[in-house]
């Protein structure tokens, strides 16, 4: 047990800093980190298969996000340790499992933040896409290895998230948004799309995108039961400001398929853009796409890294380490698509697994979450435990279905 009560310290350059500040910038390193490429094309891709029906997903969504993101946080910040460590308690060696699944998920998955910043760029600028994955990583890297880089990781994804929003906000203004259709379908759909919802919950909380939050706030030296509070409003405002996006997003997408547009299957976010505003609007896809990419570059970089602490030893020679693992992972991903561009299937197998992790990471929190000798007097609410065994034992009835309709 010794280790482990080594586990649960953490780097402390960030004491400077108010602890609210460290909960806002962990709400938006893990909304960001779930805003990325592939969030724009479900969103875009569902709303064009399903149109108005699909708001029901994104409201079930929402509600399965405010249960997975309250009870990891809360979890991982009152016991003061990381969820690696806390599995590794539950069962020993239960958590070296877990970081390889997350390690994986995260990496494949950046293969396609890098290569959605870089098609960004493409469209932006001209570049070619894979010279532009190259610059996005070299961007990226800068972010992490300058001084005091979490600040300034915090900064980039706050401006980014700005950015998002303000370019949303511009194409609804020039399109005719059916909120009363919207409005209706969403409470009473016609239509139930399980698969939509499997996907979107597992986009916007699965992987590393769960822990994302929870570590960032741990790193930023905010632990421990009389923190709660910082949980309840990082969680809650991440959650807020990924779901506007998400809503946003399918109003603007809504718009073009009431309006008679069939949306183009192979880029449908981008069609969205280019019918409502024309070539205009297509480069405010192509700087909204950048700014996707880089916000989940960062977001599944720091998380996936975050994964091999695990005691004072291991968190030392990590640290020590930094700058080489972040170098060496966003590097990795950026070679794999320079060389075998956008690995579609690959990210699909990669997505279906990473909907798997959600309850299984989830599962093993709970567990945790109840256990005196690791959590001490602390008294985990009774509504969080029953509303995340449920989100548990649906998302793992999803997720299975899910891999068995996956051909390769």
């Amino acid at each position: 047990m010794k280790e482990t009560s080594h586990a649960t310290q953490t780097p402390t350059p960030e004491k400077k800093r108010s602890k609210f500040s460290v909960a806002m910038g962990a709400a938006f390193m893990m909304a960001m980190a779930a805003v990325g490429p592939g969030f724009l094309t479900q969103t875009a891709s569902f709303t064009g298969q399903m149109g108005a029906n699909f708001g029901f997903a994104i409201l079930l969504c929402i509600v399965a996000d405010i249960v997975v993101q309250l009870n990891i946080w809360r979890i991982i910040i009152v016991s003061g340790k990381r969820a690696q460590v806390l599995a590794n308690e539950v069962v020993p060696g239960l958590g070296y499992v877990l970081t390889a699944l997350i390690f994986l998920g995260g990496f494949f998955f950046n293969i396609g933040n890098i290569g959605g910043a870089g098609l960004g760029l493409n469209v932006l600028f001209g570049i070619d896409p894979k010279y532009g994955a190259l610059i996005a990583a070299a961007a990226a890297i800068t972010v992490f290895v300058v001084k005091n880089a979490m600040t300034v990781v915090d900064h980039t994804v706050q401006v980014l998230a700005v950015i998002k929003i303000l370019i949303l906000i511009y194409i609804l203004s020039v399109t005719t948004v059916p909120v009363a259709t919207a409005i209706q379908h969403t409470f009473m759909p016609t239509q139930i799309n399980f698969y939509s919802i499997v996907t979107i919950v597992g986009g916007t909380v699965g992987g590393y995108i769960s822990f994302s939050g929870g570590h960032r706030l741990l790193e930023g030296g905010v632990k421990g039961k009389e923190n709660i509070k910082y949980v309840n409003e990082g969680a809650l405002t991440g959650i807020g400001v990924a779901s506007v996006i998400r809503v946003m997003l399918f109003l603007a997408g809504l718009a073009v398929v009431v309006a008679g547009h069939t949306l183009d299957p192979t880029n449908p976010a981008a069609s969205i853009f280019k019918i409502a505003a024309g070539n205009f609007g297509y480069k405010f896809f192509g700087l909204l796409l950048l700014a996707a990419g880089m916000t989940s570059t960062l977001g599944s970089t720091f998380t996936s890294i975050s994964f091999l602490n695990y005691s004072q030893t291991l968190d030392s020679w990590v640290n020590k380490f930094r700058s080489v693992l972040i170098i060496g992972f966003i590097l990795a991903s950026t070679i794999v698509f320079y060389f075998v561009g956008n690995p579609a299937k690959v990210l699909i197998v990669v997505g279906a697994i990473n909907g798997m992790i959600l309850p299984i990471a989830l599962a093993i929190l709970l567990v945790a979450a109840v256990k005196k000798r690791i959590m001490g007097d602390y008294h985990h609410p009774k509504w969080l435990i029953i509303t995340g065994w449920i989100v548990v034992i649906f998302m793992t009835y999803a997720a299975v279905q899910t891999l068995m309709t996956i051909k390769l």
